[in-house]
Order: C-alpha cells, then sequence, then structure tokens
C-alpha cells in the first residue's frame, strides 16, 4: 500500500505492507535510528515518538494508522529551540548512563511538558513515567532532571511553542 505522512517536517511517501510498524519504517527504511526496540510489546518506551500530537510507542503502529500522519523524532526534536534545555537538565542529574532509553524518555518528557500543570512533584512525574523502563540509572535522577523542567515557566512555554510548530502550524 502507498502511504504518505510528515517526519519531522518532511512529507515522506513509501509503498509499505500494512504489517509494516512505525518503528521500523523509521530505523530501517528511513534510517532515523534514534528510535529504539527493546521490548516490541509497547511496555518500555524505548520506542517513543510523537504522532499526530501524542507520545505512542512506534512498535505497536501498523503503517496504515500513519498514512496523513505527522510524526516527530528524537532527530527532529533536537532541532527544537527547547530541546537544549532538556539536554542539560537530563546530564545535570546524571540522568543518563548507558543512553538506550534516553530517547524515548526524551519523547515522553516532551509530552509530558505539553500539558503539565504547575507546581510539578515527583510522584506526578513517577506516575506520568510509568510506561518507560531504564534499567540502569535507577530512575531517580531521571525523574529529578523532568521534575525541574516541568517546574520551568520559560523550559516549558518553549517547548509549547516547540510543539504547536510541529503539530499546528503545518
Amino acid at each position: 500500500m502507498q502511504i504518505t505522512f510528515n517526519v519531522n517536517g518532511s512529507e515522506i511517501e513509501l509503498e509499505v505492507s500494512p504489517k509494516e510498524r512505525l518503528l521500523d519504517i523509521l530505523r530501517d527504511r528511513l534510517q532515523l535510528t534514534g528510535t529504539k526496540e527493546s521490548c516490541g510489546k509497547g511496555e518500555c518506551g524505548a520506542c517513543t515518538v510523537l504522532l499526530n500530537g501524542r507520545p505512542v510507542n512506534s512498535c505497536l503502529v501498523p503503517a496504515a494508522q500513519i498514512d496523513g500522519a505527522k510524526v516527530v523524532t528524537i532527530e527532529g526534536v533536537r532541532q527544537w529551540e527547547g530541546y537544549p534545555a532538556i539536554e542539560r537538565a537530563y546530564l545535570e542529574h546524571g540522568a543518563v548512563q548507558c543512553g538506550f532509553c534516553t530517547p524515548g524518555f526524551v519523547m515522553s518528557t516532551v509530552g509530558f511538558l505539553t500539558s503539565v500543570e504547575e507546581p510539578v512533584a515527583e510522584e506526578e512525574v513517577k506516575t506520568n513515567f510509568g510506561g518507560n523502563i531504564c534499567r540502569c540509572t535507577g530512575y531517580e535522577k531521571i525523574f529529578i532532571a523532568i521534575e525541574e523542567l516541568a517546574n520551568d515557566d520559560a523550559v516549558i512555554e518553549q517547548i509549547r511553542e516547540d510543539w504547536e510548530n510541529a503539530f499546528e502550524n503545518k
């Protein structure tokens, strides 16, 4: 089947099998390898991307569902003006070890920051990130970085502006 969709601001046209997953299309066909596969069952969050303005596990999204969609991957978010603040928070708090899960956590962080109501406590962060698994850090440093970001008005404003530019203005 022929599909057309937008990835990180670029229109893509592909012939795909209906059984192909968004994850495979991104990694194997488009060489967007920042999106990782770990569990393949939608339980770990390593493959999280933004699909039509929602964080989703790309391992669970069949190709047919992305026809006409807008997809943003970690490679796209790295181009956003708000990304350096996320990167800084993760690095300053030691929230990155092996880095395998980091793109998924960053994508989930972006989704969280677009809908968060301040002030945010660590418990709210823990509740919202239950679908992301990290086998290295023990989560505490990741949650501290996210909580810091979620309580920074300038960061939230910039991420929301980036989000709007990616999903609402194109």
